[in-house]
C-alpha cells in the first residue's frame, strides 16, 4: 500500500465513539461523499508513494480550513488555487492556512512541502460550540474523553511508517502540554518540537509573520528525513 492509500484508509475509518459532552458537535468531513473525493485526490496527489514522512500535529480541525476539506490548514481555497484541486465548498479563507501555505510556498511550494512532511493534529476531528470552533483541551470532561481516540489515532498513524525521531507541535502552550505527557507514557516520539500556533500569529503577530516563517523554515529544515 502507498502512503496516499494508508492516510485516505485512516480517514474513512474516523469516529469516536464515546459520548462527546453537551452541545458539542464533531465536524467530521469524512462523512460528507463530496468532501472525500477531495481528500482522495489531495492524498494521491502528494503521497503516492512509500516515502516516511516527519509528522506536524495541530490541535484539532477548524470549521473553515480542516474541518471542510478534509485536509489538515487547508481552506477551500488554498486546496483550489495553489494544489489545484477544484472543489465547490465556500470560498472562504482560514487565518491558520494563511500562514500554513506562506511556509508551505516559502519552502518550495507544496510538491516538495508534503514530500517531507504529513500534517495532522493531536485530534483528527474538530469541535464547535454554539457555532464556534472549539479546542478539544478546552473543555476538561472533552479532553478526558478524547484521550483514548487520540493516542489510537496517532498509534494509527505512526503505522503508516511515518518519522518518529521527531514530531513538530503546532501550539507552544496547552497542545504541546498535552502531547508531551501523551509522549511521557507513550513514547510515540524521541523528541517533539513546539512551533507558535498559526492561528495566534496571524490573530496576535501579523506583522511579524516573516520572520515566524523564518523561524518555522529553520526549525523544520533542522530534521529533514528521506529528502530526494
Amino acid at each position: 500500500m502507498t502512503l496516499a492509500s494508508k492516510i485516505i484508509d485512516f480517514n474513512r475509518r474516523l469516529t469516536i465513539d464515546k459520548r462527546i459532552p453537551k452541545d458539542i458537535d464533531v465536524l467530521n468531513p469524512y462523512q460528507s461523499p463530496g468532501t472525500f473525493a477531495l481528500v482522495e485526490n489531495f492524498y494521491s496527489k502528494y503521497y503516492n508513494d512509500d516515502v516516511a514522512r516527519t509528522l506536524i500535529l495541530g490541535i484539532n480541525p477548524g470549521r473553515y480550513g480542516g474541518g471542510i476539506t478534509g485536509i489538515p490548514f487547508t481552506d477551500p481555497i488554498k486546496l483550489e488555487k495553489i494544489c489545484g484541486i477544484k472543489n465547490s465548498l465556500p470560498k472562504k479563507a482560514e487565518l491558520s492556512a494563511d500562514f500554513i501555505y506562506h511556509v508551505i510556498n516559502d519552502y518550495g511550494g507544496p510538491e516538495k512541502f508534503y514530500h517531507h512532511f504529513y500534517i495532522s493534529s493531536v485530534s483528527p476531528l474538530g469541535f464547535t460550540k454554539n457555532g464556534k470552533n472549539l479546542n478539544y483541551y478546552d473543555i476538561k470532561e472533552l479532553k478526558e474523553c478524547l484521550k483514548t481516540f487520540i493516542v489510537d489515532s496517532l498509534q494509527r498513524q505512526l503505522a503508516f511508517g511515518l518519522n518518529t525521531k521527531v514530531c513538530y507541535c503546532l501550539g507552544e502552550g496547552e497542545n504541546f502540554k498535552f502531547l508531551r505527557d501523551l509522549n511521557t507514557s507513550w513514547r510515540f516520539f524521541e523528541t517533539i518540537v513546539p512551533l507558535a500556533h498559526p492561528r495566534f500569529i496571524m490573530q496576535y503577530r501579523r506583522k511579524k509573520v516573516d520572520d515566524y516563517t523564518a523561524a518555522f523554515l529553520k526549525k523544520l529544515n533542522g530534521i529533514e528525513l528521506n529528502k530526494s
